[in-house]
Order: C-alpha cells, then structure tokens, then sequence
C-alpha cells in the first residue's frame, strides 16, 4: 500500500500544481452533517487543499438528520460552490403523523418535510369540532411540542334556534391510482367519473349514511416503478385506506399481490391482465375492467366466421398481453386454428413488423398498449403490412383517434397512419349498457355520458384517455359502496363498525370481500357482476374502421356463445382476404405441339420399319439376304418399331390421362423401350461379336472358320432378351412403378391477385429409382462400349456368313453415342419437361432412322440396281458371282498378309547373314587364297553354321 499511496500523493500534488490557479477551496459541512468526496479515499482528502473545476461534493445527514437546502455543490470556474448563498442545515425530522388530521385540514410553515422550526396549523371540516391545540412547532430534539388534535362529531342540539353546522360523516377512505399519462393515461376520464359517483353516493341517504366515501388519488403514470413509491406513501400515512383502487394492469399487479399483507380489498376498474384472475396470487382482487381473455371468445369466433385457420400475433412484451396471448393460443389450437407466427417486441417493433412480412402473415393480431401502437403502425406502413390482402385484430379500449395523434417518437404522417390503420378489427367490452334502463345510480348511461362531458369541460372524448373505461370506474366506485353498505349490518351484530377498520382486521375485510363477491347490480356499463376469480362477466363489442372511423359490426356474448351479426363490415378487397397466400396448383405438362411433331417422325419411322421389314421377308431367298442374316435383321426392325412405339407413351401426361391410369403408361414406357432396345441393339451386338469371335482367331482353321450356326446367333440374342425381361419383371415386383409429383418454386401470376402459382411435374419413379437406373444404365453402357470396341476390331474383316457386319458396325457407332449422350442429359432436363421430352424421343427417333437406313436400305438399293430379286436362276447366278468376288477379295487379303510375314523373316535373314560374316572375318579363313568357293569347299558344319 505504501507505494500506492505515494503515487497517489504524487498525483495529487500535480493535480494540485495543474488547478491551483483554477478551483475551489475546501468548504466545511454543516453541523451535524460531513460530505462525501467522490472519487478520493480519506488519505487523499487529508492532503487536498484544492478541488479541481466542475468537481461535486455531496452533504450527508448523521442519525435521524436531514438535510435542508443544497445537498450537491459543484465547483465553477470563478472558484466558488454553487448556490453558497442558500446555507445547508441538518435537522432533525419530527414524525409525519402530525401533518395530516382525519376529517381536518393541515397547513404547515415552511414548507418542505418535518423538520425543527416547522409549525403546523390545524383546523376541522364542517360539522367536527376540534379538540386540542390548533398548532404546533417542531423542537430541536425532533418532537412536536404538544399532542395532535383531533376532529370529533358535531351533533346539533335541536333545541336550540338558529343555523347549526350540518350533522358530521365519518369518512373513510379510499386510495387510488389514477394514470394521467404514460402507456395508457385512462385516469383523465376515469378519475372524473369515480368523482362523480362518490358525490352521488355520499348525497345518498340510503348508502352508508352515517359515513362519507373519500377519494385519496396519485398519479401512477401506468408505471410499476412510480406506483411502487405511491402505494409506499398510501399506506405509511394517515388516514387509513380501506380499499385501493388501482388502474393499468401493470400497476394492479403490483398493489393486488402486496395488497394481501395489509388485508387490504382492490377494486380495478381499468386492468385487464389475465394473470390477475389468479386467486392464489390475487386473493383480494376485484375489477369491473373485464379479463383480457374475454377478447379471445370473440377472436376465435370470428376467426371461425371467415374461414380463417391461420393466424399471426406481435405483442408488446408485458405480462398482460404474454398471459393473453396464451389464452388465445390455447383456444385456437383447440378451434384447429394455428398461431404461425409469434413475434413481440419491448420498445421497437420494426424487427417484429419485418418478420410478420417475411412470414407471410395475413391475420395478425396485436398486442400493445396505444403509444406502442403507433409505432408499431407506423411500421406497418413502412412494411406496406396492409390493404385488402390483410386483416389487423387490435384493443378496442384505444381512443377513437389514436392514429390521428401527433407522437414525436414517429416518423410518419396522419395521412400514412390512417391508410395503414383502415379496415382493421377490434373486439372490445362492453362498457357502456347498449338499453336505456335505470340502475343503482338512478342514470341511464346516455345521461351519465352528458354528465361526465360536462365534468370534462367540453373536451373532445376522442382525445381523452380512459373515456371509454369511464362506466367502469363510474361502477366501480358504486360497487364498493354497495358492498359496504351491505357490511354495516353484520358488523354491528358483531359489535364492530367500518371505521374501526386497519391494516390487521381481517374481520372486517373479510366481510368487504363477501359483500363484493356477491354483488349484482344494473350499472351504467350494463350489469355488474363478478366471477370466481372477482373478473367481470360482459358482453363483447366488435367494431371495424371504416373510413376513418369506427362502425359497430356485432355483439358476441362469451357465456351464451351467441354472435350478433349486423352484417356491414366492409372490406379493401371483395371480402374478408385469405389466411395466407392462395397457392393454385397448376401442372406443367407436354408442349402439344411438340408431342405431335415429334409422334409424327416416330409414325413414319414405324411405317419405315414395316417397310423394311416387309422387304426383308418377302427377299429372304435371295442369297444376298440369307447372307445378312435376315433373321436377326427382322428383330433389329421389331425392336426400332418398340422403341419408336415407346415415343407416344413417353409423351403422355395429366393432360391425356387420369392420374389413375399413369402407372400403366410409366409401365408402357419402360418395357417398350427396353424390349425394344434388346431386341434392335442386341441383334445388331449379336453379328458384330459373332464375327469377332469367329474371324479374328488365329489358332483355328480355315475350314473351322467358314462354318457359323445360326442358332448360336439366336441364342445370343435370346440370352440378352431374357436378361432384359428378368430384369424389368424384378424391377416392376420390387419396385414397381408410380407417379411422383415434382413441385418447383412458387410464382407470382400476372395481375394484381393475391394468389401464387405451384407449378407440378408428374414422373414415374420408384422409391429406388436411382438405384434401378443406376444397374440399367451400367448394364447397357457396357453392352455399348463394348459394342463399339468390336465395331473397330471387325471393320477390316470380310466374310460371306454376315456380309453387313461393317453396315451394322456403324449402326452401332450412331446408336451408342446417341445413347450414352441422351441418358445423362434426360436426367438432367427431368424438371423440364419440354426439353428433356424432345431429348429423348429425339435421340430415339434419330438413331431408329440411321438403323433402319444404314441397314435396309444398301440391300434395297443392290436388289434394286442388280435386278437380284428378278429369277431364282439368275438369282442364283449372281449370288454365286457375288460369293466368287468375296472369295477373290479375300484370298488377296490372305496373300498381302503372307506376304508381309515372308518378309519380315527374309529380313531377319539378311541380318543373321550380316553377323556371320563379320565372325568369318575375325577367325580362320574359310576361302581359299583366291577368295573363291565352291560346293567342294563347303563342310556341312559350316553350312549348318550360315542357317542356324
């Protein structure tokens, strides 16, 4: 710590070298009293002699003491306090009870709290006499210097003549919370109203005539905060309440829970909260404010009357609306109507406002207190969360002109708030009786509405907080004095009076409960009666804003269930909007045009492949066409009519037939295509490895090579036919085919329509779609590849056992690329149907023409040109010319190939010869001297050495 106190000090003294020519000096506290430096330990103030400019320094009281004057001073820049010339004293504070009389007035001198030096001046009301000194002064040792008075009733002596002062009325008391101002400001009609119940009451001879009613009010501004203080000021001075009446749920909350400690009944007439019908929380409470769930009765209904079955909310975040809002919950979901949208807000609503937006919210209803509605219209507005497409349930207690008021923490003009406000719904209670009848107060409500303009001053009621609520507070002060007065009886049988009541007799406000427990009266908010958890019971009032103001549109009675409807509500649009976005289902199906273009090209494709055919049959004698095979040429034309007969399946959809029936065409599509695959592509695959096999093997024979049974060529083709069927049988038993329905992205339609259109796609699929496919496409591909591969291996042999195998070689060049193009490509284009229809039946049609052309048509032309078909003779003749030209062909072919290999080995030869000679050369003569040789000269060995 020393080294900390040093800096310290260091620091001090510079700051003291900085602001010696600019501070203040050190001032000594009033007696009694000390200051509080803040910022400074007691080390540190020991040593400061200056205090730096715009320091504040704090006085503060010892004991009992308070302090009278300035408390803070701050330093100015002449280097002087503030408001030196006002001294500060600490005084001792005398109790507070002296400054208030019980049927008397209390004026004190000076003003300000209890303090020595006070003097208090009493003096009674009209009808009591005062009984003891009229005065009294506050001494230094904080104690009145003489008891407190007391007001006692005056009882006139009748027989004397002359004027006496009126008999006296015990009075007693009752504290109210009346918000002038603040969320909801329902005091400035409300406090009114219960005025004038109370001076009817207290002129009534027969209610509570032997006591007056008194109404001791503070302004709780609907803040808990503010009335917390306000009730802590109600019950810790005199005189004693016997009942409180509270407004604003907020504030009610807190004075009915902390109300049950000093056995204190509350009367709300302007609270709402749905938590305030706890009894176990709330076991004194009373209202003629109805619950705020007795909206939701109504909104349910309503709800119901329009066929709506989705909804959204957006509350203010206060228990009142939260329990309110889970009330409604709870009721729709038992309707079959679903909250979908939940948003609340504290202070800003526009986060909120932008998620219902976002949301696609349609039926919203809100939550908040009047301030808060303005702001969260004036997002609206902002959100364009309005018009004919959208429906807002509000509080029906608002004033009629809410939206029309000027508020600063709003950036929006009276113009915008009313477009965005027009056509709205509220629900609100009845509070004022609809039937002109008389009731306790001897007023039908119309009477007391004049009354209570008068008591205004002529303002406008529209702008006036709690002018609706007004009845209820009329009522409520009603309601408590009949209750009371119904307790004076059974109090006096028990030896007890009301003014005997205070904070720990429960007798008394256990016979104040039952007395309001039972109450049932005609009031001018209709008939007053409460319930089991002390809530009124009303009826509903449901009202619309038609034009820029409000137009009653029915009744609902919640404990009957009954909806009177006047039928005029009025709508932006041609009637009540939809809940959400009306979604139409439209199917997207195959371009006509197309589908027609495209079965055109495969029926003349299958009148080409009859045609083939036909030409194959009928010329099946001719040698020509035995020698093709003619047989496997008939299945490559059954199968390209099957799989151009596979086009027209393929494009039907929903737009020919049922839905029912589109499994059979899915089951169409697929055993066309694939029988007919088998049998077009197989045929062909079947010559093409046959020759292959047959005529590329070096190890057999030539005798072994000219014979090729035609069975073996039919059973190949049978063998990938039955694969074939095997494997779409298991397929269609497994996993047979159905319709599946693609659903794309929502659009919006042309024209102003509240709707959005769902576009559909039917396919056929399977569960495992991918996976079938995936073994198909495998299986074929491969049969493809290699297809292709025997193609290029066969297209230099000749053979007169299938003489068109170069002529299928290139069919199936065509139809492999065209297949392994289009599978992938009609996968991708599945979601388009147009493309992925023409892609396909496209490359179907494609490769059946280049089939059927570059099979059948260079056999039409040789028998058209040749005249083949002419005679059987001739026929044969030149079927015989013919086989002698292919044997010619390939007896050249077999010499160039010989050929080739003799010389090679001649090569290999020469180069042995080369290396002999160079060892000759290196080793022992074999010539003779002259260089010559001869046969005589050649030993066997060395010949057997040279062809080694």
């Amino acid at each position: 710590m020393a080294p900390y106190f040093h800096s310290a000090l260091h620091l001090i003294r510079a700051l003291w070298t900085l602001v010696k020519s600019r501070g203040c000096a050190i001032i000594r506290p009033p007696r009694d009293g000390g200051i509080r430096y803040r910022g400074l330990t007691q080390e540190q103030i020991r040593s400061v002699h200056v205090l730096p400019l715009d320091y504040e320094i704090e006085y503060i009281c010892r004991g009992n003491r308070v302090i009278i004057g300035p408390n803070v001073r701050k330093c100015l820049p002449n280097g002087t306090w503030t408001d030196l010339t006002q001294r500060s004293k600490c005084l001792l504070q005398c109790p507070r009870v002296w400054t208030s009389l019980e049927n008397g007035r209390v004026s004190q001198w000076p003003l300000g709290p209890p303090v020595e030096g006070m003097v208090l001046q009493y003096s009674c009301l009209p009808g009591f006499i005062l009984v003891g000194r009229n005065s009294t002064h506050c001494n230094k040792l904080g104690k009145w210097d003489s008891p407190k008075p007391v007001c006692h009733c005056y009882f006139p002596d009748t027989t004397l003549r002359g004027p006496s002062p009126p008999p006296c009325k015990k009075k007693l008391y009752i504290g109210a919370l009346f918000p002038m101002s603040g969320g909801w400001p329902g005091g400035q009609a409300c406090l009114p109203s219960a005025q004038m119940a109370l001076d009817l009451v207290n002129k009534r001879t027969d209610i509570l005539p032997e006591y007056e009613l008194e109404l001791i009010h503070y302004d709780s501004m609907c803040d808990p905060g503010e009335a917390t203080k306000l009730l802590y000021d109600l019950l810790y001075t005199e005189p004693i309440k016997m009942v409180l009446m509270p407004g604003c749920s907020s504030v009610s909350t807190l004075v009915a829970e902390a109300a049950r400690m000093w056995n204190l009944i509350v009367l709300s007439y302007g609270s709402s909260s749905p938590a305030l019908s706890n009894r176990q929380r709330f076991p004194t409470f009373f209202r003629t404010h109805p619950s705020a769930t007795l909206h939701n009765p109504t909104r349910v209904q309503l709800f119901q009357k329009w066929k709506w079955t989705k909804i959204a909310t957006i509350q203010q975040t206060t228990e009142v609306f939260t329990s309110t809002l889970d009330d409604l919950e709870a009721r729709t979901k038992e309707a079959g109507i679903e909250i979908s949208v939940r948003q609340s807000f504290l202070t800003d609503p526009a986060p909120a406002v932008k998620n219902l937006k976002r949301q696609d919210a349609r039926i919203i209803v809100g939550l908040f207190y009047e301030t808060e509605a303005r702001k969260v219209f004036c997002e609206v507005y902002k959100e364009k969360l309005y018009g004919k497409k959208y429906v807002w349930f509000l509080i029906g207690w608002y004033a009629d002109n809410w939206f029309k008021i000027k508020d600063p923490s709003i950036n929006c003009t009276v113009e915008q708030m009313t477009e965005a406000v027009e056509g709205h719904v509220t629900t609100e209670i009845v509070m004022l009786n609809p039937e002109t009848v008389r009731g306790a107060s001897n007023l039908t409500s119309q009477e007391f509405l004049n009354q209570l303009m008068s008591k205004l001053g002529g303002k406008n009621p529209e702008e006036t907080g709690g002018f609706q609520e007004a009845p209820l507070a009329y009522d409520a002060v009603w309601a408590l004095a009949l209750a009371l007065n119904k307790t004076v009886g059974p109090l006096k049988a028990k030896g007890r009076r009301l003014e005997d009541f205070n904070y720990n007799n429960r007798d008394i406000t256990a016979e104040i409960y039952r007395a309001l427990n039972t109450s049932s009266f005609e009031g001018v908010s209709g008939h007053v009666v409460f319930d089991a958890q002390g809530s009124r019971m009303a009826w509903t009032l449901i009202e619309q804003l038609q034009g820029g103001s409000y137009k009653k549109i029915g009744y609902f009675d919640s404990t009957k269930g009954n909806l009177s409807w006047y039928g005029n509500d009025r709508w932006i649009g041609p009637g009540p909007p939809a809940d959400q976005t009306v979604v139409i289902e439209e199917f997207r199906f195959l371009s006509q045009k197309l589908f027609v273009s495209v079965s055109v090209f495969a029926g003349l494709g299958i009148l080409l492949g009859i045609v083939c055919l036909t030409f194959n049959i009928y010329n099946s004698n001719v040698r020509y066409i035995q020698n093709s095979q003619p047989y496997l040429n008939n299945m490559t034309a059954v199968g390209c009519m099957m799989a151009l007969a596979a086009v027209f399946p393929l494009g039907l959809d929903g737009h020919h037939v049922h839905r029912k029936q589109f499994p059979v065409v899915c089951q169409f599509r697929l055993w066309l295509l694939g029988l007919g695959f088998s049998l077009a592509y197989g045929s062909m695959f079947t010559k093409i490895w046959w020759v292959h096999t047959v005529f590329t093997k070096k190890d057999d024979k030539k005798e072994k090579r000219k014979h090729l049974e035609p069975w073996k060529l039919y059973a190949t083709v049978g063998v990938l036919l039955v694969i074939d069927v095997l494997s779409l049988m298991i397929w269609q038993i497994v996993d047979p085919l159905h319709v599946t329905v693609e659903k794309f992205v929502r659009e919006a339609p042309k024209g102003d329509l509240d709707v959005l259109i769902q576009p559909l796609l039917e396919h056929c699929s399977s569960d495992k779609m991918n996976t079938w496919l995936g073994v198909v496409y495998g299986y074929k591909g491969l049969l493809l590849l290699l297809g292709i591969f025997l193609a290029y291996e066969t297209k230099s042999i000749s053979t007169e056992k299938i003489n068109d195998h170069r002529a299928v070689g290139m069919a199936i060049y065509n139809v492999s690329v065209l297949c392994m193009i289009t599978a992938p490509v009609t996968m991708i284009l599945s979601s388009q149907q147009d493309a992925s229809f023409a892609f396909a039946s496209l490359a179907i049609v494609f490769s059946v023409y280049i089939t059927l052309v570059v099979l059948f048509v260079p056999k039409m032309r040789r028998l058209i040109t040749r005249g083949e078909w002419q005679s059987d003779t001739q026929e044969t003749v030149k079927t015989q010319g013919s086989s002698t030209n292919n044997n010619d062909e390939e007896k050249s072919r077999q010499l160039e190939r010989e050929n080739k290999e003799l010389q090679k080995i001649i090569q290999e030869k020469e180069e042995r010869v080369s290396e002999l000679r160079n060892q000759l050369n290196h080793s022992t003569p074999l010539l003779p001297p002259d260089g010559k040789i001869s046969r005589n000269n050649c030993h066997t060995s060395r010949l057997q050495l040279l062809y080694k």
